[in-house]
């Protein structure tokens, strides 16, 4: 029986934490070792220049500090990617015990508040559905996420991320190796820009350059072969003079195709290393086995894999990094190194540059998946939902002990909602919940926990419920509804401005599921009966299915009218000792009471 994921996490963060341990200690023990070989180093050269011994002893210790510097380097890596790992790990233990927010990426960056449910549904921000979700390293599996849940996939799509899912979430291992990223992955990695530079036209466009740059550098050996040989100068003089003539007209598209792929290749650095890892597995579902497929010479003139393809581009940048060395420099302009160089990182952007904008998108949506299969198997109770096929638009959301993924388990409170084609506990279930209660009993609470399982079942991830049926939706929703002082816009002409948003989604192809919160709740109490039961009762004709919260009492009356489309449902509270408590359960029929004069009294206001 495999451990619990806790267990699980503990003790591989155990073992990462002895490891890192274990690594200090070794990189104390080679700093000092390489110190100690320096001074030798220094006592030999010292030495041999007083001609006490042989020049070659300083082979010695020059070999000796070799060894050191690199085996040095692994370990200092190797001690980075265990900080690493150990960041993954308490990250995942908070997340199972309902420690993480604060912890990971907001995604603030996705805020939009003309999406129909996004802010409402707490998507993105400090302690937002994203912030749960995302363990991406690069902006690409960002964005594919936060696309993910900002719209609905079609069937067919949602059982395919639903089984890519299936497939990764005991692949543990591969999510900590897409962990080793490093913690500043997001702001290095610059879709837009990289997609840019990979697909701009040539900057040297002549065919010619490269052959007259080859002859002209072979001249240039020869000729200065020549003059090491014989002292005539003459003829490395007259090549260096031709390579000048050569360069010059060239010299600025050059520098800018060598300075211009600095930044790419870096970011297509950390982008290989999700790739890799990619390349290197061996999947059972469709997906992720096309996803690996793709990544290995499609659309190119010849086949080769992503991350050899960014390894090449790689090394042609640190070549470029030569040309810097005060040592170097001399020859690398008697070669034409730079121009060589630009030749074939253009010649790299000819062959691989469309393969970019593909590399970005299938990182992106390995990564999403990565994600999703990280909160399937930090959370084994919550299942995938059962996604229905209705060809004839019929609306359905039938869930059993439904609760909310953002609240700690300690607190959650859960409820069954069944809307539309669902079969509630009398065998049929309404279109329309008018959920009634006083102040702070749990209304906007229910309304956030049906749309935010709805956001995660339409993008095939698993849900916080004992079990989910629903057809895809429209998610619309009024819980954050506000006022704007710039547009001059009063938060009552806000919310109307969203509902004919609404209605107009609810003719579309299809099926609408609404959440509106206190619904006109800012105009008197005979327009909103009326407005509401009018607005309602043209979503519910068009198919819509949904939820509306209310204050007002005269409101429950529009749950009577349209029965049995609509019902009434209610959270009620109670007072005991002064102290007022709730239950957060969901009871049939309307609420008879209020609370709002108790707690004015609980808080201290003069209240008669």
């Amino acid at each position: 029986m495999p451990a619990a994921p806790a267990d699980e996490y503990r003790a591989r963060l155990a073992a990462r934490r002895e490891a890192h341990a274990r690594l200090t200690r070794l990189d104390a023990q080679y700093s000092y070792t390489r110190l100690a070989v320096f001074a030798a180093g220094v006592l030999v050269a010292l030495a041999a220049w007083r001609g006490w011994i042989p020049p070659w002893w300083l082979a010695l210790p020059l070999f000796s500090f070799g060894v050191l510097v690199a085996k040095h380097d692994r370990v200092v890596r190797a001690r980075s990617a265990a900080a690493c790992a150990i960041a993954f790990y308490e990250r995942g233990l908070a997340r199972i015990e309902d420690r993480w927010a604060g912890t990971g990426e907001t995604g603030e960056r996705f805020h939009d508040p003309a999406h129909l449910y996004a802010q409402d549904l707490d998507l993105f921000g400090p302690a937002s559905l994203f912030e749960l979700l995302s363990i991406a390293r690069t902006r690409a599996g960002e964005e594919t996420l936060a696309a993910w849940l900002m719209a609905p996939a079609d069937v067919p799509e949602i059982r395919a991320r639903q089984q890519a899912t299936s497939d990764l979430t005991e692949r543990l291992d591969l999510r900590e190796a897409l962990s080793l990223a490093g913690t500043d992955v997001r702001a290095s990695v610059r879709s837009d820009a990289l997609v840019t530079w990979a697909e701009e036209p040539p900057l040297l466009r002549g065919r010619w350059i490269r052959p007259i740059a080859t002859v002209l550098s072979v001249a240039s050996i020869a000729t200065a072969s020549l003059w090491m040989a014989r002292g005539d100068s003459t003829p490395f003089v007259v090549v260096v003079l031709l390579e000048i003539l050569f360069t010059l007209p060239l010299r600025k598209q050059t520098t800018k195709a060598l300075d211009a792929a600095d930044g790419p290749a870096r970011d297509l650095d950390i982008l290989a290393l999700v790739l890799a890892r990619i390349e290197e597995e061996r999947f059972a579902s469709e997906r992720l086995t096309a996803l690996q497929q793709q990544l290995v010479g499609a659309g190119f003139s010849r086949p080769v894999g992503a991350s050899a393809a960014i390894r090449r581009l790689h090394r042609l940048v640190e070549l470029h990094d030569w040309q810097h060395n005060p040592y170097f420099a001399p020859f690398g302009a008697a070669v034409l190194w730079g121009t060589h160089l630009a030749c074939a990182i253009e010649a790299w952007r000819r062959v691989h540059g469309r393969g970019v904008r593909e590399w970005l998108r299938i990182s992106g949506e390995f990564e999403a998946l990565a994600s999703l299969s990280a909160y399937r198997y930090e959370h084994p109770d919550d299942p995938f939902p059962e996604i229905v096929d209705s060809p004839s638009r019929h609306a359905t959301f039938d869930g059993t002990a439904l609760g909310h993924p953002l609240i700690p388990a300690a607190r959650m409170v859960r409820n069954d909602i069944h809307l539309g084609d669902a079969r509630g506990p009398d065998g049929s279930a309404p279109q329309l919940l008018v959920v009634s209660g006083s102040n702070m009993s749990g209304k906007s609470t229910l309304l956030r926990t049906v749309g935010v399982n709805a956001v995660l079942a339409l993008a095939g991830a698993p849900v916080r419920a004992t079990c989910l049926r629903l057809a895809p939706l429209h998610v619309g929703a009024t819980l954050r509804i506000q006022d704007s002082l710039q547009e001059g816009r009063s938060r009552f002409y806000a919310e109307i401005s969203r509902i004919r948003e609404l209605a107009d989604l609810a003719a579309g192809r299809l099926p609408l599921l609404f959440l509106l919160d206190e619904l006109f709740h800012g105009t008197n109490s005979h327009d909103r009966v009326v407005g509401a039961s009018g607005v309602l009762r043209a979503l519910v004709d068009r198919g819509a299915i949904g939820l509306i919260t209310t204050h007002d009492l005269a409101l429950t009356k529009v749950g009577d009218d349209l029965a049995p489309r609509a019902a009434n449902v209610h959270f009620d509270d109670r007072f005991d000792a002064g102290e007022i408590h709730f239950d957060y359960v969901m009871k049939p029929g309307p609420v008879t009471r209020s609370n709002a004069i108790a707690l004015m009294r609980a808080v201290g206001l003069d209240v008669p």
